[in-house]
């Protein structure tokens, strides 16, 4: 296994006085895919934004390429080549297609051309001048991914890519994670939908009450669904 790109020791994050993330410990290696699973609550989604500082406060190691990141604000731990696609998407529905994918400030050399966001993603060409409110809710998500790509980031923040879109979208979805993966991006998903995540996902963390209880390389899958069943009832 190659060098971790990132490393996350003793994570400790708080949302006012609430104490989110206790302790959490994982490392993610250059070129990995890796998911963390958990019920909703469990703190997944806290441990993206305490990775990018996020978080009203955090304390504990964020190593990023080898560089301690835990005092940095989040604009400097974006230009260290980070992309976060958020749950909610955050498209700007007053812009079009086109104008979102174009807002974002590179963050790192080597992103991709819009016209190669738009070999990967065909209805973004197709939808360029439509405004983001006008985009179906699977196009919003290729959006929100795309504009990612484009700034440079390599590793990748994705917060429940797949959930509420149609079966051929998330299928899509899932083509485009494994084709990235094969370019050398390193990849963290929080993700509810296992089906969706299990076939691309190099590794596993499964989070409970703001702690990641275990961790599993894919080979282990089928010998782990009992671990499964009782973390997440699948």
């Amino acid at each position: 296994m190659s060098a971790a790109l990132l490393s996350v020791a003793g994570l400790h994050a708080y949302y006012g006085e609430s104490h989110v993330l206790h302790g959490c410990d994982c490392h993610v290696a250059r070129g990995e895919v890796v998911t963390l699973l958990g019920r909703n609550g469990a703190g997944r989604t806290t441990t993206l934004k305490a990775v990018l500082g996020l978080v009203a406060s955090r304390s504990g190691s964020v190593m990023i390429d080898g560089r301690e990141t835990v005092a940095l604000p989040p604009h400097r731990i974006a230009r260290l080549g980070i992309g976060y696609c958020p749950e909610e998407r955050g498209i700007y529905s007053s812009l079009s297609t086109e104008e979102n994918l174009l807002l974002p400030p590179p963050v790192a050399p080597g992103g991709m051309t819009v016209a190669e966001i738009h070999a990967m993603f065909p209805n973004l060409r197709e939808r360029r001048r439509s405004q983001g409110s006008h985009l179906s809710g699977g196009e919003q998500q290729m959006l929100a991914l795309a504009r990612i790509l484009r700034t440079g980031a390599r590793l990748l923040l994705l917060d429940e890519i797949a959930e509420g879109l149609a079966p051929v979208i998330v299928q899509a979805l899932s083509q485009t994670i494994l084709r990235l993966r094969r370019q050398g991006y390193t990849i963290v998903m929080v993700e509810q939908n296992f089906r969706f995540a299990a076939p691309l996902a190099d590794r596993f963390y499964i989070m409970e009450h703001g702690r990641i209880v275990t961790g599993f390389a894919a080979a282990d899958l089928p010998h782990r669904m009992a671990v499964l069943h009782e973390y997440l009832g699948v």
